[in-house]
């Protein structure tokens, strides 16, 4: 066997490794934190060799369904949507410096999920949150006037309140993977068009709040199309 098919052997070995060590946590019913059986078991139960093994759960580690503890040994991992946005980021600012509409994409797919939600939202907000929401209108329009535009973890944590509610755990971690992705583009890529008016946006959140507020789950969709439409029409000014 030449070196190149022992390669792709060991690729393939190392493959099907992943798959039956997902398939052990799923059979299991293991959840994070849990430990996994040792190298030792684990290669004796799949039939592999170590350096197998050890390519698989690196691989399983990079998504984070497994983690390996040095010197204490191999558990599962959080499971978090951390390597999709780390992957949907890059593919975006590749894209965006290509002259693709990759930002764009990234874009609607935010706000489409964004404002189907406002159906959910709109007079269900419990009155401690709709309280958070209105003081973090009230920093940004304060970061505005000190500052000149609005700081990033106002804005996150702006739409972490507004959907908190919901008690969707992977919903939760969606947005955050968008809103992670969407801003990573912003700062490695080549601008974002035209400076946004801090002014305008803070009353643009001010705006969905209040229609939440009164139950208009219309009027609250149109205000996040509204919000969406300003970061749209920055961008095709670049």
């Amino acid at each position: 066997m030449s070196r190149v098919e022992r390669g792709r052997h060991m690729g393939s070995v190392a493959a099907d490794a992943e798959e039956r060590i997902k398939g052990l946590i799923v059979e299991e019913g293991l959840g994070p934190g849990d430990p996994l059986p040792t190298e030792t078991e684990l290669m004796e139960r799949f039939g592999v060799s170590r350096n197998s093994l050890r390519e698989a759960l690196k691989s399983l580690q990079a998504m984070h369904i497994v983690e390996i503890r040095r010197g204490f040994g191999t558990y599962v991992g959080t499971m978090s949507l951390e390597p999709m946005t780390e992957a949907m980021a890059f593919r975006t600012v590749v894209g965006h410096r290509r002259g693709q509409g990759s930002l764009l994409e990234l874009l609607q797919l935010r706000e489409a999920l964004e404002a189907g939600l406002m159906h959910r939202l709109a007079g269900r907000l419990p009155e401690a949150d709709l309280a958070e929401l209105d003081a973090l209108v009230a920093t940004m329009h304060t970061e505005v006037r000190e500052g000149g535009e609005i700081a990033a973890r106002t804005d996150r944590a702006f739409h972490r309140v507004l959907h908190r509610s919901l008690d969707n755990e992977l919903l939760s971690e969606l947005l955050d993977a968008f809103w992670n992705a969407f801003h990573r583009v912003r700062t490695q890529a080549r601008g974002l068009g035209a400076a946004a008016d801090g002014e305008e946006l803070a009353r643009m959140h001010a705006r969905i709040v209040d229609a939440v507020r009164a139950g208009d789950a219309l009027a609250a969709e149109r205000a996040v199309h509204r919000h969406f439409d300003d970061i749209r029409s920055r961008l095709s000014r670049e």
